[in-house]
Order: C-alpha cells, then structure tokens, then sequence
C-alpha cells in the first residue's frame, strides 16, 4: 500500500440456502474459521446489513426466519424464543461450536441462545440492541406495531416514499437515509415479513424484554457495546445498561454522529468491530 500500511486481503462473500428446522434459510458466509463470526440483523433488515463487515471479518450472516429471502410461512414462530431456537439450529447445521457474536437491533434476540449456552460466545458486540433490559419503553412505531388492526393498516400503507422521508429521523446526517439502504430495505418488505414484524412486537412487551435478559451477566466474554447516539428508537443511556450488565470486560463506543444504523454514517466503523473481534486471535 502506497501508505505503508499493510491489509489483509478482503474475504469474498458466498450465498447459501437450506432447509434448517423445517425453513428455508439463506445465509451469507466469508472465509473459514474454527470461531466464526455469527451476524444477526435486526428489523426491517436482512444479511445486507453485514455486506460491508463480512470482507473484513469473515463469518455467518443468515436472514433471520420472516426476513430478506428467508422462509416467511404463516406459522413461523417469529418470537424472541422462536429466534432463541433457530440460532441454535442454525449453528448446529452449519457446525459451529463456538461463535463470535454481533447483534444489532432485534438480534438482541440471539441473546437469549447465548445467555443458554454462554461458553460457547467468545467475543460479543452490541451494536444499538433491542434492550433485554428493565426500564425500556417502546417507541412510538413499534406502540403503533403493537397496536391491532393499527398494526396492520400501517404495514399496508408503507410505500418507498413514506419509508424514504420517515428516514430523515433514523440519522443525523441531511436528508433521508442512502437510497440504497432503503432499496435493501424495502427490497423485501413483503406481506411474509410485514407479519413476522407484528407477531415479533406483539409477543415482547416490555415486562418480557427484561426478563428475557435476566441472565445477561452470564456472559462474561469480553463485550464491546457500539451506540449511534442519533437513535430515535433506543436512547444512548441503554448502551451503559448493557455495559453493566454484561459479565465479562466490557468497552463503549458511543458515535453523536451516527444513528440506529451506525455503519451507514460511520463506514468505518466495520473496520473497528473487526479489530475488536480479532483482538482475541480467535479462530485462526
């Protein structure tokens, strides 16, 4: 490099699909570690989320069960204990025994595989997580979510427009989110998707959210807890709840410039997450 500074070679992504527990599954993978990577999105996203981070870091990336081109049959189990079990699914069709794990937004629900089985977490990064946490609130689109017949309607009258302007408030930066971000977005919004939203919200009030955390501490691998402080959803102050929580070493990184999604304003931002998970010589 013309800066002298030597870089590993970006890793190329491959597409898969299966049937895991009875659904159709797509995943994105990259590399091959003994300790990979396990990515988990939240909503209303999918594995594009991780696209930018896979090169640098390698790892697993699955549309979660409801989402991106995963399977989205109506008797999905689209709750958090429904996400607790395909993620142990998951990882034992693709053999991994041990994972380094990040979650962002709904993926908090990995937690809950992760509070069960906490050995096998060898590093853990929560990038503005769903808290699993006392004290949360919904906010306001989730109460309208959360609402029946509501609920519904809403869905039904998401167009890329209305999505396009709403987003002006999911980040600091002028105007709307990237037309390409909300292209992934939306690309897959369909009716399959719009229900698993609504079952997901509805099975987690706040009274659940926190005693589904309730073992958090039992994760005592080094954390690192990222927050977009711009976050319309989740406040900056619950990225130092799951600070305290969290059992083992745990460090902050809290972006003012940045919102719910905070690689879309900070790019850099995969390169640190990929530092701190390779901080541990993880895997090879």
């Amino acid at each position: 490099m013309a800066d002298g500074i030597v870089r590993p070679p970006m890793l190329a992504i491959a597409e898969h699909s299966a049937q895991i527990a009875g659904r159709q599954i797509f995943w994105r993978s990259a590399g091959d570690s003994d300790v990979p990577v396990l990515y988990l999105h939240g909503v209303p996203t999918s594995s594009d989320d991780w696209t930018s981070f896979l090169p640098l870091t390698g790892g697993l990336a699955p549309d979660l069960p409801g989402f991106g081109r995963s399977g989205k049959g109506a008797d999905g189990d689209y709750t958090m204990e429904g996400y607790d079990a395909f993620v142990e699914a998951f990882l034992d069709h693709v053999g991994a025994q041990r994972v380094r794990l990040v979650v962002h937004d709904w993926g908090t629900a990995g937690l809950l595989w992760a509070q069960r089985f906490p050995q096998r977490v060898e590093r853990l990064v929560v990038i503005n997580g769903v808290p699993l946490l006392a004290g949360y609130s919904w906010h306001w689109i989730a109460r309208v979510w959360r609402t029946r017949v509501l609920g519904e309607l809403a869905m039904g009258a998401t167009t890329r427009l209305g999505w396009k302007q709403l987003s002006r408030k999911f980040t600091p930066a002028p105007g709307p989110m990237p037309n390409e971000w909300i292209d992934a977005a939306l690309g897959h919004f369909d009716q399959g998707t719009q229900r698993a939203i609504l079952r997901l919200y509805r099975s987690s009030p706040p009274v659940r959210l926190a005693a589904a955390g309730e073992r958090i501490g039992l994760l005592t691998c080094p954390s690192l807890v990222v927050w977009g402080e711009h976050d319309p959803f989740i406040a900056p102050r619950f990225a130092d709840a799951f600070a305290q929580v969290l059992g083992g070493a745990t460090e902050q990184l809290l972006l003012p410039d940045a919102g719910h999604w905070p690689w879309v304003e900070r790019p850099d931002l995969a390169a640190t997450v990929a530092a701190f998970l390779d901080a541990g010589d993880a895997g090879g």
